[in-house]
């Protein structure tokens, strides 16, 4: 019987028994086993050999030598008629370069562009959303500039802050140099805080806003429009601007335009991920419909996580890339580690969730999803990215002696010595034990040994909220965090709204199917199956380190509600793998994946859309006259040099709206500034005035700013300051509060120059 040839139609002659065709050779890949089907790509074509499609097969390439015959041949021609004849030959080139590459990529996927025209869509959808809440919640545009800065609360003031002194500056230098020889923020400190506060960010923003304003004024277009606005109920009228030249409004629109392109990586994300544009779908809806749950950008656009969780988005597809495909290409890790610099540089939380990360990588190596080189060149990359990120960040120290660092050097180790050392084990359970008990040891080991080595304590709280967590451990430091909701356990109720919009029970059933196939594909590894037939069953590195992730967020936003921030989303791209072949190939035989997606999507809309509607009903508008009169105080009463104290938030306002010196601020992040904060809190504690009066002179205090909700206030019980400070202070518990005697009569040791509703300015005479 004769076969066709793969290079066309024409018949050979059968073969005898044990001949092999001309040019063949016993590794030429006949005689194998059929191949297990390409992987899926998004849109749900498969992946296809280059030249290969249609009933005839890909055509056969003729012999190199003859090849390079015919090429000579030709430039000769070519050459010979000249310089014409030679252009008309490269002409002709690139045509059929360009031609070879349009059709492999018509091929590969002929809707690709639907794909990213979508992607775009749910960009410009996620932008309109969280532009319209802002605006509903504060009505922003109609605020005036001080306002404006009122509206930027604590730590949000404090970042804003260094915006504005660069576009304020003479010159965008003179502006950087300030930031990085700044004395207001911890009088009389000189720090820089471009390695203090990671606020590269503001440093970018004001540099786009310098320009784009330099710009403007020299074509003469205007870029902002300024209005009077009547408050009413006796206040006097603002100024208020709208447009891109107002530089609050300039610093919001980037960051929503930046959560706007966040949307369109989930899109992507979830598309690669589950191989079907549906995956995507369900992930942008997903977000959707728990939108409250998974990004406060809309509220507080400032915070470190606006600028650097879209960059972990990105992060996370191109290493769900890399763990998909065979072979690592250089430009996939060079893509890999710049998106690792942009997410770590804007936000000093990024370290503990690449921790994360590294460690679930390294469990999915040990039970041998990916090999020891896949996963040594990730971790390469993450060590260039945090020197990277060391040098830029001008040293900062906390880097170096992270968990995350010290997890880096002891998971590379592992897999150095394991081939050596565990060579001779043969229980494969006993070897992930002990891999994993080398990990963790050793981690803890290192970043102990380091810190000791450099003198650092910054992060040294990190430790004692967990073990507060877990132990009940209690300090003045631990309780600042702890007593606010944000740090507290996740709330009971959190689950219960992931169940009304499906979104728990879909990944319950997603992640119950990875891990059947995980344990199935576990017993094969533990009976010493050959290794193809443990690749054929299932080898999905990436859909097992998604699971491991998911994992991980639980547990961070378990012990920490503010970390649901990470969990929500992730679990948003985990309901993407409902769509999967690879995992529900046997339920899209019974019923088409439209047909199942839109009916998922149904019953989540009954839930989702309620949820949408009330954050659309959210109407307000920002008012806090009490600060306002204090700010306008201080802009005209005080001396430009006068130092402040305070409440953590209100100092960040003060330093924002007056430019006068604080000594503390609300960056807790130092431990000499927590040292100082605390000393600034004495006002709230039960100790005599005169020893309270004497640590705020070491300072250098002029003026000290007193709240006396603070004093009263109790968020949970054990958390009103005086509580607080009984924990620290026992000795002086049973007194009463030395704020509860400042509010009556702050003689003699402070002088009250300024009441109003709120607040109480207490000045500080230096005898």
């Amino acid at each position: 019987m004769a076969v066709p040839s793969r290079g066309g139609n024409k018949e050979s002659p059968p073969l005898k028994p044990g001949q092999r065709s001309p040019g063949g050779s016993p590794r030429s890949g006949r005689g194998r086993p059929a191949r297990s089907p390409g992987r899926q790509v998004p849109g749900g074509a498969r992946g296809v050999r280059k030249g290969g499609g249609g009933r005839r097969g890909g055509r056969s390439e003729p012999p190199r030598g003859c090849r390079e015959a015919a090429a000579a041949g030709r430039l000769r021609d070519a050459l010979g008629r000249g310089p014409l004849g030679l252009l008309r030959v490269c002409g002709e080139r690139l045509r059929v370069f360009v031609d070879d590459r349009r059709a492999f990529v018509v091929k590969a996927d002929s809707k690709i562009w639907l794909t990213f025209i979508m992607a775009a869509f749910a960009g410009v959808l996620h932008w309109c959303h969280i532009t319209t809440l802002f605006e509903n919640d504060r009505h922003f545009s109609h605020l005036s500039t001080l306002e404006r800065e009122m509206a930027f609360r604590t730590e949000m003031g404090l970042y804003y802050s260094y915006f504005k002194i660069i576009i304020e500056a003479p010159s965008f230098w003179n502006g950087l140099w300030a930031i990085m020889n700044d004395r207001l923020t911890e009088y009389p400190l000189v720090i820089n805080t471009l390695q203090r506060f990671n606020l590269y960010p503001e440093v970018v923003l004001a540099s786009w806003y310098r320009i784009y304003t330099a710009i403007m004024d020299f074509l003469g277009v205007p870029t902002k429009t300024c209005w009077t606005v009547n408050r009413g109920k006796g206040l006097s009228p603002v100024e208020s601007c709208e447009g891109l030249g107002d530089p609050a409004s300039f610093y919001v629109a980037v960051i929503f335009l930046l959560n706007g392109l966040m949307m369109s990586l989930f899109f992507l994300y979830g598309t690669y991920l589950s191989g079907s544009r549906l995956g995507g779908l369900i992930t942008v809806m997903c977000f959707f419909f728990n939108h409250g749950e998974c990004t406060r950008v809309m509220w507080t656009p400032p915070l470190r996580e606006s600028f650097s969780y879209p960059f972990l988005v990105l992060q996370m597809l191109l290493l769900t890339y890399i763990l998909r495909i065979p072979n690592i290409n250089t430009g996939s890790l060079i893509a890999l580690c710049v998106s690792n610099i942009f997410f770590m540089l804007p936000w000093q939380f990024a370290q503990f969730v690449l921790l994360t990360q590294i460690a679930s990588l390294f469990a999915v190596c040990i039970m041998g999803y990916i090999d020891s080189c896949k996963l040594q060149k990730i971790l390469s990359v993450h060590m260039v990215s945090l020197v990277v990120c060391f040098i830029l960040m001008f040293g900062n120290s906390m880097l170096l002696t992270s968990y995350y660092a010290a997890s880096l050097v002891v998971i590379w180790g592992i897999l150095e010595l394991s081939p050596r050392v565990f060579k001779r084990c043969r229980s494969q359970v006993y070897l992930w034990v002990i891999q994993g008990c080398a990990w963790l040891f050793g981690t803890v080991t290192l970043k102990y040994l380091t810190s000791l080595a450099f003198g650092i304590a910054d992060d040294a709280h990190i430790g004692n909220i967990l073990k507060s967590k877990f132990i009940g451990y209690k300090d003045f430091d631990t309780l600042m965090y702890t007593c606010a909701a944000e740090f507290d356990f996740m709330e009971k109720e959190t689950p219960v709204r992931y169940t009304k919009t499906l979104l728990l029970p879909l990944v319950l059933v997603v992640l119950g199917v990875i891990i059947k196939k995980a344990i199935k594909y576990l017993r094969w590894t533990l009976s010493h199956t050959g290794q193809y037939e443990r690749e054929e069953r299932f080898n999905q590195g990436e859909v097992v380190y998604h699971a491991l992730q998911l994992l991980a967020y639980s547990v961070l936003a378990i012990l920490i509600m503010r970390l649901k921030l990470f969990l929500t989303p992730h679990l948003c791209v985990m309901a993407s793998l409902v769509c999967s072949k690879q995992l529900f190939g046997w339920l899209f035989c019974k019923i088409q994946p439209k047909t199942l997606v839109f009916a998922i999507l149904a019953l989540m809309a009954i839930e989702g859309s309620a949820n949408l509607q009330t954050q659309w009903n959210i109407m307000g508008e920002f008012s806090n006259l009490p600060q306002e009169e204090l700010l306008e105080w201080i802009q005209v009463s005080t001396r430009q040099d006068a130092v402040f104290a305070g409440a953590m938030p209100t100092m960040a306002s003060v330093k924002l709206s007056t430019l006068r010196p604080i000594v503390n601020h609300p960056h807790y992040e130092d431990a000499g500034l927590r040292a100082r904060t605390k000393v600034v809190y004495s006002m709230y504690s039960r100790k005599p005035a005169k020893e309270v009066k004497r640590e705020l002179i070491k300072l250098g205090v002029n003026y000290y700013i007193l709240e006396e909700s603070l004093c009263i206030s109790r968020k949970k019980p054990g958390c009103s300051m005086p509580e607080i400070w009984d924990v620290e202070d026992p000795a002086n518990s049973g007194r009463i509060p030395l704020c509860t005697l400042m509010s009556k009569d702050s003689r003699p040791y402070f002088i009250t120059v300024f009441e109003n509703s709120n607040y109480r300015v207490l000045k500080i005479p230096y005898e």
